[in-house]
């Protein structure tokens, strides 16, 4: 879910801070991977820090549209993938393997875009550097250039597996600079962990200075309009947002001719496909291209998502409970995680068939023991430090 913000709208004037400092921002080229970041980078903002985000230059209208600075660092995701593929002889969209994720993140991807980051690092002279857990170039930055560094837990911990094959991966880039390598990943020195209580795996987290950090639904940028919405009719509203990559609607099309059945009302996420192609009823769906999480979730009973951790806390944070359809094992990890919690339904691949997603969402609506549920873990997250507590926290802890 992302927002198409104005680049160009006038921002408030921020309060001026005589201790600010400059804080730099890595994450992979991912929509998915930058959105979990953006409550932080604007509470630093918002505190009279200066915030850039360094990441490949094909991020720069999502970053610009937020008015933050993009520092270029490294290629598109696409090209990545093919440097593992070239590397390995394997196609990691075919099969994940701890060690083929390991190389794209860990390997490969810090291999094309050390140089290109370390350089622009030093022009823009960070005081502090923040990464999301599965981008490795900004703590081997911080590590050659001596600055504190944190890492951003934008999901439930990593399988151990995962982890020790991230940590081999990363090694050996440590020891070319002639840098001690860290023992195990992520590392840094705090460890900002977005994951509830309830939803995260125990025992799996690095011994890294803890710091929650309550997660957000995604929230367009401060000063845009929102868009126009249908008023409901009365009926639970059930969002379906599933992937917005092309070729996704050929999956949509079907479940949401098969929620139509139900007494409801629904709301999807389409990536640009007129809601006529799905096959449904004029009016029977409210069908966005791309429209914020805090905005899709505004009246929603229910939520059908693939399981990706921006949908998947953001539905906590609001207490919706969820049925889950998950494609890979990330997304699996969540799901199981969410019925474990008992605020939602994970259907696992070989039993996602469009009548048996309506079965659950109808399911799901008749039995309150799952919105209980999810109020609860609605209940945890609120209780969580909030990222201006965050941000202060980090800030103050850094000299200079």
């Amino acid at each position: 879910m992302t927002s198409t913000g104005n680049a160009t709208t006038p921002r408030p004037r921020r309060p001026i801070n005589r201790d600010a400092k400059r804080v730099l921002l890595f994450n992979n080229p991912l929509t998915g991977h930058f959105l979990p970041m953006l409550p932080l980078a604007r509470a630093l903002r918002q505190q009279g820090h200066a915030v850039a985000f360094a990441t490949a230059a094909g991020m720069a209208a999502s970053v610009e549209a937020e008015g933050f600075e993009l520092v270029p660092a490294g290629p598109t995701t696409d090209a990545v993938i093919a440097e593992v593929a070239r590397r390995t002889g394997s196609d990691i969209l075919a099969g994940r393997t701890p060690e083929l994720v390991a190389e794209f993140f860990a390997g490969a991807r810090v291999d094309l875009t050390l140089d290109e980051a370390l350089a622009g690092a030093g022009d823009w002279a960070p005081d502090l550097v923040v990464s999301e857990h599965l981008d490795f170039v900004g703590p081997l930055v911080a590590a050659v250039r001596k600055l504190p560094s944190a890492v951003m837990a934008i999901d439930p911990a990593l399988e151990p597996e995962l982890l020790d094959a991230l940590a081999a991966a990363a090694h050996s880039r440590y020891l070319d600079r002639g840098l001690e390598a860290p023992t195990h990943a992520p590392s840094g020195r705090w460890l900002l962990d977005l994951c509830p209580p309830s939803l995260q795996r125990g025992g799996a987290l690095p011994a890294l200075e803890r710091i929650a950090l309550r997660p957000e639904p995604h929230q367009r940028p401060e000063g845009t309009p929102r868009a126009p919405r249908v008023p409901g009719t009365g009926r639970p509203r059930v969002l379906v947002s599933f992937s917005t990559a092309p070729g996704a609607s050929a999956k949509l099309g079907p479940v949401l001719r098969s929620l139509s059945a139900l007494d409801i009302d629904l709301v999807a996420t389409a990536g640009g496909v007129p809601a006529q192609d799905f096959g449904l009823e004029p009016g029977r769906a409210e069908v966005f291209s791309f429209l914020p999480a805090a905005e899709l979730l505004d009246g929603v009973s229910a939520v059908v998502h693939h399981g990706g951790s921006g949908t998947t806390f953001g539905a906590a944070a609001r207490g919706v409970p969820a049925v889950v359809v998950p494609g890979t094992s990330g997304q699996q990890r969540q799901a199981d995680r969410l019925a474990a919690a008992g605020a939602g339904l994970a259907l696992p691949v070989g039993k996602q068939e469009p009548d048996s997603i309506a079965a659950a969402v109808d399911r799901l609506l008749a039995e309150p023991a799952f919105t209980r549920a999810a109020h609860r873990i609605r209940d945890e997250i609120a209780a969580m430090p909030s990222a201006s507590e965050v941000a202060e926290r980090l800030t103050a802890s850094v000299s200079g």
